[in-house]
């Protein structure tokens, strides 16, 4: 029997290892499925862990030996940015690799999966040399006994990273990472979700066409096992994974062997605390964008609905009569607002957790089966729980998937404890015409981040995003993320 083939790219779909593109020697095979079809869209190579292994010493001579932390930032920013020009230059590509591989609408494959990373990328070339800037005099100290001591603070790649992003923003996550890792000097292996491999794949062909210089960055495949080589190898010094928080836990207690620097960005079961007098309108839209987005498949969405009892009725009404102008069906159909879940686990598991809240007493008001007329492809309907309270199965666990809770509130007190009561601290919102009260509610509800009446107009990659409690530790974004990427070191001597 002949082997089956499947669709060509037009990129190298082999693990990329010091500056050269190779199978690796592994027999393992991943098959990559688009989630809308169900169709193998590509075959790649199943990393080796002596593959990995290869990788991190790659990643290791480079930042030993090589010039990449040595560089002026200046010239690390030169060529990150041109890195970014060749993204902009092949974006089509981009947006449609990102509406096969992890099945986004695409308004989303054209924003947050892609868009939006390129913006990043180019604030940390702007970044990196104030950071670096910062170096400056301790002043003169009289030691006891030694006499007077000066000396100076400098700053420095952190050195070789992990970076293992979640499957549902493959470009998106690997990015986030990927930018500030290398704007700081440090080198990397990079380990996408074996669901999602080829957006990170791609990356090779930006890093070549940068002139990035061989070993810098390092990109391989896998699951369980390479990433226990990337999270117990001693050669490591940091790593930076997002998913769910068991496995975020796995990967804290691995890293702990060697005292790696880990940063966590978990799971997320946000909030948005809807006031008696609130812009019902806007509330009724996040709440429609935290079921909807991606599939719900996004940790920072408000995926539970907070509202004040006197709005309670009318609210539940206003999101209905948004989700019935949802359309769900094929991501590459630009009518599209909602594509399907990453695979039938994911579908299966998010199917459950819905019969565990009818279980449970919750009742459903829209949705809760797979819809019409989609025989193929792993879809979910939107669908809507009310009669609902904090203590279900429902309002505590992340669903990642199309599904969404209102819970009745009667003071602000109750509002802040029902948000607070929750394992996850990520994201929330506020939705109240007296901002300044809103904001009074915002600094007691125990997340990273929180959006008073919507926010601004979308993610910013400028703010640091991260999480409290099990939703991670450290932060991403901005020159708080770069500084994840940076040690601080001081050099002293005596003044004589």
């Amino acid at each position: 029997m002949s082997e089956p083939t499947y669709p060509s790219h037009p990129f190298s779909t082999q693990l990329y290892i010091g500056g050269r593109h190779t199978d690796g020697d592994g027999d393992g095979r991943l098959l990559v499925r688009n989630p809308a079809t169900e169709e193998t869209i590509a075959q790649v190579p199943l990393a080796s862990v002596a593959d990995v292994r290869r990788a991190i010493t790659a990643a290791r001579t480079a930042f030993d030996e090589g010039p990449w932390p040595r560089m002026r930032p200046a010239e690390r920013a030169a060529i990150l940015l041109r890195m970014a020009a060749e993204m902009e230059r092949r974006l089509p590509e981009l947006v449609a690799l990102n509406m096969a591989e992890a099945g986004s609408a695409r308004w989303i494959a054209e924003s947050i999966q892609t868009g939006i990373p390129v913006a990043h990328l180019r604030d940390m070339a702007e970044r990196v040399m104030p950071a670096f800037a910062w170096e400056r005099a301790l002043d003169p100290t009289i030691t006891p006994g030694t006499g007077i001591a000066q000396g100076l603070l400098r700053r420095e790649a952190f050195g070789v990273c992990a970076l293992i992003p979640a499957y549902n923003f493959p470009f998106f996550l690997s990015m986030m990472k990927l930018a500030p890792a290398l704007a700081a000097g440090c080198t990397v292996v990079l380990k996408p979700a074996p669901a999602t491999p080829l957006n990170s794949l791609l990356i090779s062909d930006f890093a070549e066409a940068a002139g990035l210089p061989p070993g810098v960055l390092n990109i391989v495949t896998g699951d369980v096992e390479a990433g226990h080589e990337l999270t117990t190898n001693p050669m490591v010094d940091l790593v930076s994974f997002t998913g769910s928080d068991a496995v975020g836990r796995q990967v804290y207690a691995q890293a702990a062997g060697s005292l790696k620097k880990v940063v966590l960005e978990l799971g997320g079961k946000s909030a948005s605390i809807v006031c008696g007098d609130a812009d019902l309108d806007g509330a009724a839209r996040a709440a429609l964008s935290g079921m909807t987005t991606h599939a719900g498949q996004g940790c920072s969405l408000l995926t539970r609905t907070i509202a004040h009892e006197s709005v309670h009725d009318e609210l539940v009404e206003r999101i209905l009569a948004g989700l019935a102008h949802v359309r769900v069906g094929d991501p590459s159909d630009e009518a599209t607002t909602m594509g399907p879940l990453i695979s039938e686990a994911q579908r299966a598991k998010v199917e459950k957790l819905i019969r565990n809240g009818t279980e449970e007493g919750a009742r459903i008001v829209t949705g809760g089966g797979r819809p019409a007329g989609l025989d193929r492809g792993y879809y979910v309907e939107p669908t809507l729980f009310v009669d609902v309270d904090s203590s279900m199965t429902i309002a505590r666990t992340e669903f990642f998937g199309p599904v969404g809770v209102v819970i009745p509130f009667r003071t602000k007190d109750e509002a802040v404890r029902i948000a607070n009561d929750s394992p996850y601290g990520l994201s929330g919102g506020v939705w109240s015409r007296d901002v300044a009260g809103a904001y009074e509610i915002a600094t007691r509800v125990r997340t990273g981040g929180v959006t008073l009446n919507g926010g601004g107009s979308g993610v910013n990659p400028r703010a640091p995003f991260g999480g409290y409690k099990q939703s991670g530790l450290g932060r991403e974004w901005g020159e708080f993320g770069l500084d994840e990427y940076l040690q601080t070191q001081s050099i002293s001597w005596a003044a004589r």
